[in-house]
């Protein structure tokens, strides 16, 4: 700032000592501004001067990977180290079978391959069965599976077996059998059935290998279960007036239960229940409909009076033919009785 009299006033006045601001209206453009050096970065020495040298800590790899020149174990970025995790774990790069950098990588750190994860918009797409995919297996397939199974099983099994051979040594070292004389203190009639001596075997109580143990055994907690597949929502969007009011839902008014007792007028009762916006519609093919029951009914009943009336004509066809059988019969008799030759 330069005075009326002609001489500057930042000349006299003493340097400040507090940081500026931006309101400051001084002369900065005189003022020689004064590089900050970078910060010193820790590099490793150069090729051929590392004898003796060993890279301890993520520093001493600069931008690069483990030195194979040096015979120790080496964990660049922390990567394999034993006891170190960390918030933030550092996941290598991978690539998918077209190229692409695979970014869900991260979401499958720390979990088992049976672990199902939705991490992208082809795996909610639902899948087309094929005809040949639900066929029933042939012969040789179903035989095939079935040895599978069966060396699956036979491995769990010897498996825990082997185990508890390891865990429990008696079920190997069996003893044979040991004979032990007793002679008893008393010896007389009354005393160990008149025997003098006995002869005791005594062999181990065999042991089953699939006896579960007796002591309590805890289980290690479950791993983290798959994750629920992600639910897509639409982009969000202003809501306008208009959708506002279609999605404001009244309170309900109820016609059975009021529990506050409050007086609730007619006209919003009958609102509540409906009676007023129902419209009696008939159908058109309730016409047709009831048309054809009608049909329907007059078909059935021709069909039962021609059933009756073929029922009477063969009830009086048998009538008439048994009273000519009888007729029959009694004239022969009569005949037979006179003495007449028939």
């Amino acid at each position: 700032m330069i005075h009326p009299l002609g001489f500057n006033i930042s000349s006299v006045l003493p340097k400040p000592t507090g940081r500026g601001s931006k309101w400051d209206d001084d002369d900065d453009e005189n003022e020689i501004k004064v590089p900050q050096p970078a910060p010193k970065r820790k590099e490793p020495p150069p090729q051929g001067k590392r004898g003796g040298w060993v890279p301890r800590n993520i520093e001493d790899f600069g931008d690069g990977g483990s030195f194979p020149e040096i015979h120790v174990a080496q964990y660049p970025l922390d990567m394999g180290r034993k006891g170190t995790r960390t918030g933030q774990g550092t996941v290598a790069l991978a690539m998918d079978a077209s190229g692409k950098i695979k970014y869900d990588a991260i979401l499958h750190q720390n979990r088992t391959h049976k672990t199902l994860i939705q991490s992208s918009a082809k795996d909610l797409v639902a899948k087309k069965a094929h005809e040949m995919d639900v066929d029933k297996p042939d012969e040789e397939d179903v035989i095939k599976t079935t040895q599978e199974t069966q060396v699956a099983l036979e491995k769990i099994v010897n498996g825990k077996i082997a185990s508890a051979k390891v865990a429990r040594p008696e079920i190997n070292q069996r003893k044979d059998a040991e004979y032990i004389r007793y002679v008893p203190s008393k010896v007389g009639g009354s005393f160990n059935s008149g025997a003098n001596e006995r002869i005791i075997k005594m062999h181990e109580m065999p042991v089953d290998p699939l006896e579960p143990p007796k002591f309590k055994h805890k289980k290690a907690p479950r791993g983290p279960p798959s994750p629920p597949v992600p639910v897509l929502h639409s982009p969000p969007r202003k809501v306008s007036q208009k959708d506002m009011a279609d999605w404001k839902i009244p309170p309900c008014v109820s016609n059975w239960k009021n529990a506050k007792g409050y007086t609730i007028p007619l006209d919003k009762r009958l609102a509540a229940d409906g009676r007023g916006h129902a419209q009696v519609v008939v159908n058109d093919k309730f016409a047709q409909f009831s048309e054809a029951l009608l049909i329907a009914q007059e078909v059935a009943r021709e069909g039962i009076s021609a059933r009756i009336k073929e029922r009477e004509r063969q009830q009086r066809i048998d009538k008439e033919k048994k009273d000519e059988e009888l007729r029959q019969m009694a004239r022969e008799a009569r005949l037979v009785r006179t003495g007449a030759a028939p």
